[in-house]
């Protein structure tokens, strides 16, 4: 199965994870844990291009740099992962462009559906988990993660970014996620955080319930 985790800056996907993967150890599941960008060689350059808040990136730039990381990580980990039995975890991917760079930026929406369709050769998550919250609590949570990581420079490029663009963001998700809602579940990332992940538990294990008995 292949899980990806979505939402705004600040959401609390790291937290999520964090609990997925304690749950998945104390189940014997195989699993591997993967990000966008930087979940393959290449993506790790990349990722220091992307998200250094000293780069002034054009969005069609900043576009196809995020569909070659998003090929290569298909290709060299995701695939692999996925055919060894794995379940896979991705703290980001097609989603996130299709909303950052089209919802945030304006690019054509439809025209990122189609691009990202061609980098990944077709690979679509089976579950993706969106957070959900007010863009002006994440943006506050992530600007004071940064902080506290000393990452506010070398991977803050998008928190730098002004309250309206985040607030697009956050639409854009809520609306992309009602086009495919087989596909997303959409918990309230404003609950206290033992709530979000056994929202997010109960959703996995129904998904994975049902695909052991296709």
């Amino acid at each position: 199965m292949f899980i990806t985790l979505e939402g705004i800056e600040g959401a609390g996907k790291g937290t999520l994870l964090r609990g997925l993967c304690a749950w998945l150890d104390e189940t014997a599941r195989p699993y591997i844990v993967t990000r966008e960008p930087g979940g393959s060689r290449l993506g790790q350059v990349l990722r220091a291009e992307l998200l250094d808040v000293r780069h002034s990136i054009v969005p069609e730039a900043e576009l196809f740099l995020y569909l070659a990381d998003r090929a290569q990580h298909v290709h060299e980990v995701i695939r692999p992962a996925l055919a060894a039995g794995n379940i896979v975890i991705s703290d980001r991917y097609a989603d996130s462009t299709i909303v950052y760079q089209g919802y945030g930026r304006g690019l054509d929406v439809e025209e990122l559906v189609r691009l990202n369709e061609r980098a990944t050769q077709g690979l679509w998550p089976h579950l993706t988990l969106l957070l959900d919250a007010p863009a002006a609590i994440g943006l506050e949570r992530a600007r004071k993660r940064n902080a506290r990581k000393g990452m506010s420079t070398t991977e803050g490029r998008f928190e730098a970014e002004a309250l309206a663009f985040h607030e697009r963001v956050q639409h854009g998700y809520v609306t992309f996620a009602a086009r495919n809602h087989a596909r997303f579940a959409v918990l309230d990332a404003t609950q206290p955080l033992e709530k979000v992940l056994q929202d997010a538990l109960a959703v996995v294990q129904n998904r994975l319930n049902t695909s052991v008995n296709r």
